[in-house]
């Protein structure tokens, strides 16, 4: 088992579990003294630790060792993702954090969702949760951040990844050919469910985005970062 604690962390102190992890592991899960866990803040690596006391409404745990594996990519990559409804925003968040995106940036789009204003702590407090839960379950330390919502061209214009790639019809002229070794720094840049419309691709073209297409079949806007990121891994270990 895993949890995300946001706290400080140092092997052989004891501390008080936060009441939702106290709450999953000891009520939902029924631990026991003596049970162990692997906890992370998110800071680098993860650590063990033991459970040493539990009451009605709290628990303490002994923190043991230190592992400091992060489970990151070789490489820094963005989802630069068109905001979408409902659960289709919480896959793509989900999937992509278990993939090891590094960050996935919300673009507005002629054909995107638009948060509201008084809505948008919620929404993005709501997906960094997702993020974290995600990070919990694959493995991965270092907790993707979620970026509030910029529109396409302020973003377009100030995107300095070393590759950058728009999951949208190729052409002869601006066709990205996946080759190994990849870059430091990457950035995916996926439309929304109407995708991006010719001229937002020709601006993407313009600001030297390579256009991507993965098979012969239009994939939805949830899917496509997920088969991008996949994709992106096989063509680092073909190398």
């Amino acid at each position: 088992m895993r949890f995300f604690v946001d706290m400080p962390l140092v092997v052989h102190d004891t501390i008080t579990l936060p009441d939702d992890v106290y709450h999953h592991w000891t009520k939902v899960l029924r631990a026991n003294i003596g049970d162990t866990a692997t906890l992370f803040n998110g800071q680098g690596g993860e650590y063990t630790a033991t459970l040493t006391h539990i009451d009605k409404k709290s628990a303490h745990v002994r923190i043991d060792d230190f592992n400091p594996a992060n489970r990151t990519l070789p490489y820094r990559v963005t989802l630069i993702q068109a905001m979408s409804k409902g659960e289709r925003m919480d896959y793509t968040i989900q999937k992509a954090c278990e993939l090891g995106v590094s960050a996935i940036q919300l673009i507005t789009t002629e054909r995107s969702e638009r948060l509201r204003h008084e809505r948008d702590n919620k929404k993005l407090a709501h997906w960094q949760k997702i993020a974290v839960s995600a990070c919990e379950q694959c493995g991965l330390n270092i907790i993707p951040v979620i970026l509030p919502p910029v529109t396409l061209s302020n973003y377009l214009a100030s995107c300095t990844d070393e590759l950058k790639i728009v999951m949208s019809l190729s052409d002869d002229t601006h066709r990205y050919i996946p080759k190994d070794p990849l870059p430091s720094t990457i950035g995916i840049l996926v439309g929304s469910e109407g995708g991006l419309s010719d001229d937002e691709i020709d601006a993407c073209h313009k600001h030297g985005f390579l256009s991507w297409t993965i098979g012969e079949r239009i994939l939805r806007t949830e899917t496509a970062g997920v088969v991008a990121l996949a994709g992106l891994q096989v063509v680092g270990q073909v190398g």
